[in-house]
């Protein structure tokens, strides 16, 4: 296996350090594993754009609320070695929960306003963990380009304004979100739906293109574009809709009228999964 793999913050610190002398541009795909081709997507940019890539393969437990499935969340670390060294990988950083947090944590970072709703006020203690562990692994890696998806919409936003915001020498890099043939954003957690969820879960993308159809036929009520949204997703019987939200893209501000580019953004439950989408849009003049 070609790809490099480290267990320790040392080592990955070291190897990036040298490479960074030696001239070279580092590119950053942070994961927690059991990677499907939405991670490969983001590797492959990275491997196009940057001369070294690495990867951080990490459950972090800080972002995990008390019910959630933190002992059950998929792991895969060897199938996942594989497909960073097919994917041309360079360096892996795969360390223990006892690495990354050798004491009892005290220092958190909270991204205020963006990490408050949506997803911060439905998990509230999701983006702390998130940005914490991000914070950590931006100062472990050092000046890169950091890979994104933008699935997770409020989180690529709430890192991209946490490393402006504390000078970090990391440019974040937004990709597109990778779905299925039949629309479903593609998604560790996809692994828990039934045979029956997973035929219904690509009513997210759905609800979301007519959403997107509504706007771009002159809607411009902020409420009104939700419904349409919502009420496509409580038509399915096996999707529990958490929330609907059309946003300013890049923010997580609701417009009073839309105008530019707005972002809707979903969240259901499909039993046991709880699934994220989204979907952009600019408003005709």
């Amino acid at each position: 296996m070609a790809v490099i793999v480290v267990d320790t913050i040392a080592a990955f610190r070291s190897h990036l350090d040298a490479e960074r002398q030696a001239g070279r541009t580092v590119g950053l795909v942070p994961t927690m594993g059991y990677l499907h081709a939405g991670h490969v997507s983001l590797m492959a940019r990275s491997v196009r754009e940057r001369d070294v890539t690495a990867v951080t393969i990490f459950v972090n437990p800080l972002q995990f609320g008390a019910n959630e499935d933190l002992s059950s969340y998929p792991r895969d670390l060897p199938r996942d070695l594989e497909l960073c060294d097919r994917a041309g990988v360079d360096l892996v950083l795969a360390p223990s929960v006892a690495e990354m947090y050798p004491q009892p944590i005290l220092t958190t970072v909270a991204v205020a306003e963006l990490g408050s709703t949506m997803e911060g006020a439905a998990r509230p203690t999701h983006f702390a963990g998130v940005s914490t562990v991000v914070a950590k692994l931006f100062n472990i890696t050092g000046a890169c380009h950091a890979y994104f998806g933008e699935k997770d919409y409020q989180q690529l936003a709430l890192v991209t304004r946490m490393a402006q915001d504390l000078s970090f020498p990391v440019t974040v890099v937004a990709c597109p979100i990778q779905r299925e043939p039949d629309g479903l954003a593609m998604s560790s957690r996809n692994v828990y739906l039934t045979e029956a969820e997973r035929a219904a879960a690509p009513v997210l993308h759905r609800a979301l293109q007519a959403g997107v159809r509504f706007v771009e036929a002159g809607a411009r009520d902020t409420d009104a574009a939700r419904g349409v949204v919502a009420a496509m997703i409580e038509a399915e019987p096996l999707a529990a809709l958490d929330y609907v939200e059309v946003v300013t893209d890049g923010t997580v501000t609701r417009p009073d009228v839309l105008g530019g580019t707005v972002r809707f953004v979903v969240a259901a439950r499909f039993g046991r999964p709880r699934l994220l989408d989204n979907l952009a849009v600019t408003v005709p003049a």
